[in-house]
């Protein structure tokens, strides 16, 4: 397995540009499927769950053609297969995504439990309400093994003779994937369906976008109530991916604790009012230029928490859009390390996503776990370089940049894991000055091309 050696404590500076969003391109590239004519694809971060997403496309039939940096050609022309391959969609959670087309364009789909990160429990409830809503039927099949051991269970969803239908879905929370898969699902549905309680997240939005420029009326983007009127067929589709404010969020913070003048570029910061808000909670200014779709994170920042009035700890917790992302969590826990004061970081999603503290606390960090949601950080710590494995795509970047802040040297083992969501992320901070080796002993099995020609 690959891993990086880290040697911290020195400043980074000049410029870094933000990719793609991982979260809008996923959902678009099973969306792709929808269509038998050509989609074009801009600004693809070029990341692990993208390429398995787009290896999952190929094993169903796509031809899919590289095009330039970033950018991609999709055609569906003919869809061989509803099956998943098991040992790719076993890899990532946006897999479920490939349902929803499947069900429109062949009536049709055989799932298995999605992988991705190992954050707790994360429900596939509401996905088979919206496919029941709509008319699908689900059958669940489980294969035993001669010793009577479950091995692998199936989801089998069967469309209607005619179709799925539109229908007044309400979702039972508003979860991303799920209204990602309603929006697939309606824009083949006969009829209108109104999705009520849905996500409106900037990936959702994009999403929103790409169908509407294959030819899908889609009314109330960006609200939790969105009404969509389906069509029997679909055309071409150019579409660009908005640009990650996740990645740029993970930016500002490795300016902030490895104290660095850093320039964060291609981002839109608008998307971004939340998370600043926050930062600046925990003593981290950050300049922006909407014009210049920069951000920048000046050196010398007063790293210290503020208090609540009346002297009350401040709690940091996540919320769906517009609050502060979940995925942005990991990040600002290690920035509070390095701030003078006490903060209450509450994750309320997801009961395993702040279980990597333990291994902030072994480099130094003063974190009270206080239960699976909550932590309290007291800072300023000293961390120390130390010998650490990444369990999540962001917990990873975390430990990075902890790593980049820490005396000494690291070791991150399973950097598979940051790989999943950021581009090449060691040759870009080599880039700014940070001080990262990347050691490429990895098994042949862990290679995967960009992509699928």
């Amino acid at each position: 397995m690959a891993f990086f050696i880290v040697e911290g404590g020195s400043r980074l500076s000049g410029t870094i540009n933000v990719t793609g969003n991982k979260n809008e391109a996923l959902p678009v590239v099973a969306a792709a499927l929808l269509t038998n004519k050509t989609v074009r694809l801009s600004n693809v971060p070029d990341i692990g769950d993208v390429r398995s997403m787009l290896e999952i496309a190929h094993r169903l039939g796509v031809k899919i053609a590289q095009t330039g940096p970033n950018s991609c050609e999709m055609t569906a022309a003919s869809v061989d297969t509803s099956e998943l391959p098991v040992e790719l969609s076993n890899k990532i959670r946006a897999s479920i995504l490939f349902a929803s087309s499947l069900l429109v364009r062949t009536g049709r789909a055989v799932i298995t439990q999605p992988g991705g990160d190992d954050i707790g429990r994360r429900r596939l409830d509401t996905h088979f309400l919206v496919f029941r809503a709509l008319g699908a039927s689900l059958d669940i099949e489980r294969k035993v093994s001669s010793s009577n051991v479950t091995r692998e269970t199936a989801f089998v969803l069967t469309a209607p003779k005619g179709g799925l239908k539109g229908a007044d879905i309400y979702l039972d929370e508003p979860s991303v994937t799920a209204t990602e898969n309603a929006l697939i699902a309606a824009a083949g549905a006969h009829g209108k369906t109104v999705i009520a309680n849905a996500a409106s997240e900037p990936h959702v939005q994009g999403l929103c976008r790409f169908l509407q420029s294959m030819g899908v009326t889609i009314e109330g983007v960006g609200s939790n109530l969105l009404t969509i009127h389906g069509r029997g067929d679909f055309g071409e589709a150019e579409h660009e991916i908005g640009c990650d404010y996740i990645e740029a969020g993970s930016f500002i913070g490795l300016a902030a604790v490895t104290d660095s003048d850093l320039t964060i570029s291609g981002v839109d910061p608008s998307l971004l009012r939340m998370i600043l808000f926050q930062f600046e909670r925990i003593g981290v200014v950050v300049e922006t230029d909407p014009a210049l779709k920069t951000l920048r994170v000046p050196a010398n920042q007063p790293m210290k928490i503020r208090k609540d009035l009346g002297g009350a700890i401040p709690r940091i917790e996540v919320n769906p859009w517009p609050g502060f992302p979940t995925d942005l969590l990991s990040i600002l826990l290690v920035c509070a390390t390095q701030s003078e004061g006490i903060c209450l970081i509450h994750e309320k999603m997801f009961e395993s996503r702040l279980f990597f503290v333990d291994k902030l606390i072994g480099m130094g960090a003063s974190i009270i776990l206080c239960d699976p949601h909550r932590a309290v950080v007291v800072g300023k710590s000293q961390l120390y370089g130390a010998s650490i494995s990444s369990p999540d795509i962001r917990a990873g970047m975390a430990l990075l940049i902890a790593s980049l802040a820490a005396q000494g040297k690291s070791i991150i083992n399973g950097i598979e894991q940051i790989d999943r969501g950021y581009q090449q992320i060691d040759a870009r901070l080599s880039a700014l000055g940070a001080k990262i080796t990347r050691n490429t002993q990895r098994r042949s099995d862990d290679a995967a091309t960009v992509l699928i020609s």
